[in-house]
């Protein structure tokens, strides 16, 4: 589990692709502070294990469907990554819940400048629009964020000077495809309605008007 706040932005130092995934060597220093073997970190997004760690570096292995469903596939040896070790019970959860399971790739179709800030916009696949709500957080490459606005097809954020200089968010440009997380608790809350919604457990009323003035909601 992350917070979607990054610790630093380490880069990719090495790449070893095979038929059964990829191992990454990702430079780093602060992420190292006392990892150890089997610890996760979030990669720009994708929650992966470290399998090796060194002084100035640990090694992940991504699986065929990490790099299928992620932008690690398209990583270059040299770019930078955007690192967050797992959260330990009792720290701050100044971001929100993040799994680091990604949910799809994002296209960047709009950046602009407005009062120091920069306000990015994105083309939304039309599965995920119903997760992604005004006011609501969202990951982007590992970053949390607040969405601005919403619609069938795009949502925007915005980001302020410390994250752009501090994320490889400030770094994208019009159609790069950025890994998105939505919000895990709008997930889990429309597969425990949608029994009642659609009356599909004979045990239990579905959500209906009647419903909720029984329960003193109306």
């Amino acid at each position: 589990m992350f917070t979607g706040l990054i610790e630093e932005k380490g880069y990719i130092k090495k790449i070893n692709s095979g038929a059964e995934g990829a191992e990454l060597i990702i430079g780093a220093r602060k992420v190292l502070s006392g990892l150890k073997t089997g610890d996760s970190v979030a990669v720009s997004g994708p929650c992966l294990t470290a399998t090796t760690v060194g002084k100035d570096s640990f090694t992940a292995w991504a699986m065929p469907e990490t790099m299928k469903r992620s932008n690690l596939g398209l990583l270059k040896v040299g770019q930078p990554v955007n690192l967050e070790r797992a959260l330990a019970l009792g720290d701050r959860l100044g971001g929100h819940l993040v799994s680091g399971h990604v949910d799809s790739l994002v296209t960047l179709s709009g950046r602009r400048e407005q009062g120091g800030a920069f306000i990015l916009s994105f083309a939304l696949p039309e599965h995920l629009a119903r997760y992604i709500v005004a006011k609501g957080s969202v990951a982007l490459d590992g970053v949390s964020l607040t969405v601005i606005e919403a619609e069938n097809n795009y949502f925007s954020v915005g980001l302020i000077p410390i994250t752009a200089a501090e994320t490889t968010l400030g770094q994208k440009e019009i159609g790069a495809s950025l890994n998105l997380e939505v919000d895990m608790i709008g997930k889990y809350v429309e597969k425990m309605l949608i029994p009642h919604l659609r009356g599909e457990d004979d045990r239990e009323e579905t959500i209906t008007l009647s419903f909720l003035q029984k329960q003193g909601y109306l």
